[in-house]
């Protein structure tokens, strides 16, 4: 029910622009062809954003984001200096990718439920099970922790070289990270303060 009043609320605004595009593009174009050609791209344009509103629905984006951040951990395993790793995992590209994922769930909340829900979550935990009872507000947490812990991945594999960390408990704590965060952060912490042969809290 509600993907369908999200599809045909999709669809009126796109006709909405595209009816106020027409009427700019045949007030402002002496030229008949550049106006049929103008409508053929913007029709185009129109009916390819539709397509990929439907192609993204919350189970794609779940499969889209699982699947992508695999290769950035085996990068991250297997070659952390490489410049594929530092351009994809370690710039802004994937968190950014993640980011627009969260952002267009949030706003399909805000078209389609109540998204102040959310808060319902300090209340306890029968409202924190309730909320995840709802796919999108699941999905958004989801997106959350892939980003925190790629985030964590990343923090320790550059740690790592700082202090010349042995390969094979670099690998064992990133891969502890992917899945289970907390307990593969400790885990290099522990290693770290005898590599280091020091306890530090802020460094």
């Amino acid at each position: 029910m509600l993907s369908k009043k999200r599809k045909s609320q999709s669809y009126i605004l796109g006709l909405l622009r595209l009816v106020k595009n027409l009427n700019f593009i045949f007030k402002s174009s002496n030229s008949f062809l550049f106006d049929i050609g103008s409508i053929a791209f913007i029709l185009y344009k129109f009916f390819m954003i539709n397509d990929l509103l439907q192609f993204l629905t919350y189970e794609n984006i779940y499969y889209i984001a699982n699947i992508g951040v695999v290769p950035c951990w085996l990068l991250l395993i297997i070659s952390p200096n490489h410049i594929i790793t530092k351009f994809f995992v370690k710039s802004v590209i994937i968190p950014l990718l993640l980011s627009t994922a969260y952002i267009f769930i949030v706003c399909q909340i805000y078209i389609t439920e109540n998204i102040f829900e959310i808060f319902n979550l300090y209340l306890g935990l029968n409202e924190l099970y309730a909320l995840f009872s709802n796919e999108a507000f699941l999905l958004i947490f989801w997106l959350h922790f892939l980003s925190i812990g790629l985030f964590v991945g990343n923090w320790i594999a550059s740690d790592s070289q700082t202090y010349s960390i042995s390969k094979i408990f670099v690998i064992i704590s990133l891969t502890v990270t992917y899945f289970t965060g907390p307990v593969g952060l400790i885990f290099y912490w522990l290693i770290r303060i005898f590599y280091s042969r020091k306890i530090n809290y802020y460094e």
